[in-house]
């Protein structure tokens, strides 16, 4: 007898997943400023508080660390729930971060909201990313690319409106304002998010890159060294990536570039603010571009390419930085090849251990997020007791290290690890028809 779809299964029009995917990209937008609008808030709080940039640069640190290290929890339920409630949670809990952060007035309110913040940021994140994965097994690098761009551009278009509000309302209300409106968008998207009824075919007419026939667990998977050489290599790009992300205005304005006045491309801004603009736009461009050059020529290759022009750039920004042009083109440089980072990773996880588990899979490799973010707040000490050559200098030759892994160690251990589970599927295939 033929067999006939199950209803649930004929409800995947052609057409759902871009849906899921726009969906999943408009969230991931909505959340962008909890990281790279935070650049903005540092001085204004230093200013009233006089706490320091490296306490205050603390908060992020913790943001960030909550926000990676949990998503292999908030994705396992991705995974057995779907992506709904988790998304919704997630809704709720940035905006209580950001109101608390209007109303901080102690170093410890401040580092609750960004424990706060973290955890929300983390359960859209990790879901919208997994849900990708799953929805396009075939595209995971332009897919996973898509959804981390709205992250990564998320923030270009409220970076001039937040800091003018800052400006002519005071950080606390550019707070409460942002927070509140965020997180009531992200709560009405997640109402139209869902997984796929039934697990999407690979095309593997179409697949030009090596995938695995088999689901690992995450369990599984950290029990492998393909898996722990990608998280060091995250560390070691996601470290220098949000030292920079972090530290952008008070590099700029240490480097006497901040306030200037810049006419480019017939717009006319702060220099400072002209740069976050532009970062943000070349960050979100660069995760789906690189993500479909993955997807044609390799992740590895892609990684070496991506991470030498990154080191590139911040060789350019500590020769020629405190030339506010430089400042601005070299920093959009650089983030629009560091954002890729975040599409490359995920969908090398997909390919390596399988659809079924991608989303706690992929979360679990997004932690190195967190770990390389202990690094942030001893770039401002670095850079007091050493000046930003040193920082810079360690961007660069973390950037450099990882490419050379990438190419000399993870392509070549990726492939014997493959050509190991393809073996190990076809024993167990033939094992099953002799056995029938």
């Amino acid at each position: 007898m033929e067999h006939q779809p199950s209803p649930s299964a004929r409800q995947d029009a052609p057409s759902a997943k871009w849906w899921q995917l726009a969906f999943g990209v408009l969230c991931m937008a909505m959340i962008a400023n909890l990281q790279y609008g935070w650049t903005l808030f540092v001085d204004p709080i230093d200013a009233k508080f006089h706490w320091g940039r490296a306490a205050i640069q603390l908060a992020f640190t913790i943001f960030v660390a909550t926000e990676t290290w949990l998503v292999p929890i908030e994705t396992w339920f991705v995974d057995r729930y779907g992506p709904r409630v988790v998304v919704c949670f997630g809704g709720v809990m940035i905006a209580l971060s950001w109101v608390l952060n209007a109303h901080a007035d102690s170093l410890f309110l401040l580092y609750a909201a960004a424990v706060i913040g973290g955890i929300g940021a983390g359960s859209v994140y990790g879901t919208c990313v997994g849900n990708a994965l799953k929805w396009f097994p075939d595209r995971r690098g332009l897919a996973a690319g898509a959804t981390a761009a709205g992250f990564g551009a998320g923030a270009a278009v409220t970076v001039v409106p937040i800091a003018k509000m800052i400006a002519s309302s005071g950080y606390e209300q550019a707070f409460l304002v942002f927070g509140l409106g965020q997180g009531i968008i992200v709560i009405l998207l997640s109402l139209l998010l869902r997984k796929p009824s039934v697990a999407v075919p690979i095309k593997r007419k179409n697949l030009r890159l090596p995938q695995t026939k088999v689901d690992r667990t995450p369990r599984q998977a950290v029990r492998t060294p393909v898996f722990w050489v990608m998280y060091a290599m995250f560390v070691m790009v996601a470290s220098g990536g949000l030292m920079a992300a972090a530290q952008i205005a008070p590099i700029a304005h240490d480097f006497k570039v901040a306030d200037v006045p810049i006419s480019l491309f017939g717009l006319q801004m702060a220099a400072l603010t002209f740069a976050i603009s532009l970062d943000r736009i070349f960050d979100g461009f660069g995760r789906p571009f690189f993500g479909w050059v993955s997807d044609n020529i390799g992740r590895e290759n892609t990684m070496f390419i991506a991470f030498t022009i990154a080191a590139t750039a911040c060789i350019v920004m500590l020769a020629y930085g405190r030339n506010p042009y430089v400042f601005i083109l070299a920093t959009a440089t650089y983030f629009g090849v560091f954002g890729e980072i975040y599409s490359l990773f995920p969908a090398t996880c997909g390919d390596t251990f399988g659809s079924k588990f991608a989303a706690s899979n992929a979360g679990l490799l997004y932690t190195a997020k967190g770990t390389a973010a202990f690094l942030v707040p001893f770039a401002s000490l670095i850079s007091a007791a050493y000046g930003w050559s040193a920082v810079f200098g360690l961007i660069i030759g973390l950037n450099i290290v990882a490419a050379a892994l990438a190419v000399f160690v993870l392509k070549p251990l990726r492939r014997r690890y493959l050509a190991a589970e393809a073996e190990r599927y076809e024993a167990m295939q033939a094992e099953a028809v002799r056995l029938a």
